[in-house]
């Protein structure tokens, strides 16, 4: 067993519904109230990040909170800030929970005179004295190798699973997975082996970065229910270009779910202007009020996961328990019940 009583959590400015919401968990789990440390995070005039830890920590086993979500840089800063104020006041150990891993699409040299971002922030994250990392849906999954400290990657996949038997009950014959592109097809595959549905792949060409010239459809769509995954939403662009052309080549609705909801410049735009009939994201990245507000937007909570997963981290027994369904069901309570 730890020497410490209980896992302490601590969380920045970049999302703090979610960290209030996985203290709750915690607390339900533990049965003892698990709050986060008081602390502040202020900025200077300049905006430099100045944190101040109110509680003491010395050997606690503590966990940060902190998607790195926009604006990135600055909660990137507040992370690394954090850290060293921990690592200063002599934590035990320190684990940041990331739940969206911002940078994590420059992951490799595309191109000459590229630099490789992600493996940039790994060694700052290592440096700034952090020892376990825990994400969610990294948007690479060779971005643990950029790693020197052990990352726990968690998976939306049987999140997702659980939510598609329970909204398309009755109808999950009808049901196919698409990947909207070749890069995402292993997690699109891995959904459409959980529900046990057919997979469509969605090749498209780009002519430069954010930009689709050619789309083309892999795979026979008609009359069926089209479920796109994806690991982001950035402006939303080619989701519903991919979703416009499923119902061009005769499928009968289109629904998608992504797991962080990025939703960038024109994105709440154009889904809700969308042929999509629904888009399912979660929470880990903070949703703006336009999200909340969008008719064919719903969130799905990642707090009962996290909060379990710190759970079996301090406890030294198993994260890769949380990848299976069945795992997940008692963990939501029955919140994907019927």
């Amino acid at each position: 067993m730890p020497s410490t009583p209980q896992p302490k959590l601590i969380s920045g400015n970049a999302n703090m519904p979610l960290a209030k919401a996985i203290a709750r968990r915690m607390s339900m789990h533990r049965g003892v109230d698990v709050g986060l440390c008081d602390a502040r995070i202020e900025r200077f005039n300049d905006q430099e990040i100045f944190v101040e830890v109110y509680e003491n920590v010395r050997g606690e086993d503590m966990f940060i909170i902190q998607p790195t979500s926009n604006p990135a840089n600055d909660n990137l800063m507040e992370l690394l800030i954090m850290a060293d104020a921990l690592r200063r006041s002599s934590a035990k150990r320190i684990t940041a929970v990331i739940p969206y891993f911002g940078y994590a699409r420059q992951d490799r040299r595309s191109k000459a005179r590229t630099p490789i971002s992600a493996k940039l922030v790994a060694n700052m994250i290592v440096e700034a004295g952090i020892e376990r990392v825990l994400t969610m849906d990294l948007h690479a999954a060779q971005i643990q190798g950029f790693f020197d400290i052990p990352v726990d990657n968690l998976y939306a996949s049987p999140i997702f699973a659980l939510d598609i038997m329970t909204q398309f009950k009755g109808t999950m014959d009808d049901v196919m997975i698409v990947s909207p592109d070749v890069g995402g097809v292993a997690r699109a595959r891995e959904l459409a082996k959980r529900i046990e549905a057919p997979l469509s792949i969605v090749d498209k060409r780009r002519e430069k970065a954010g930009e689709v010239a050619d789309m083309t459809v892999i795979g026979d769509v008609t009359d069926k229910i089209c479920i796109i995954v994806d690991d982001m939403c950035d402006t939303a662009g080619t989701m519903c270009k991919a979703a416009q052309l499923l119902i061009d080549s005769g499928a009968r609705e289109v629904h998608a779910y992504t797991t962080h909801g990025v939703m960038s410049g024109p994105a709440v735009e154009r889904i809700t202007n969308s042929v999509m009939k629904s888009m399912v994201i979660t929470d880990t990245i903070q949703p703006t009020e336009a999200v909340k507000a969008t008719p064919n937007i719903r969130i799905i909570p990642t707090a009962p996961v996290f909060a379990q997963a710190i759970l079996n981290i301090w406890n030294g027994t198993s994260v890769s328990s949380l990848f299976e369904t069945p795992t997940l069901e008692p963990v939501y309570e029955g919140q994907f019940a019927g």
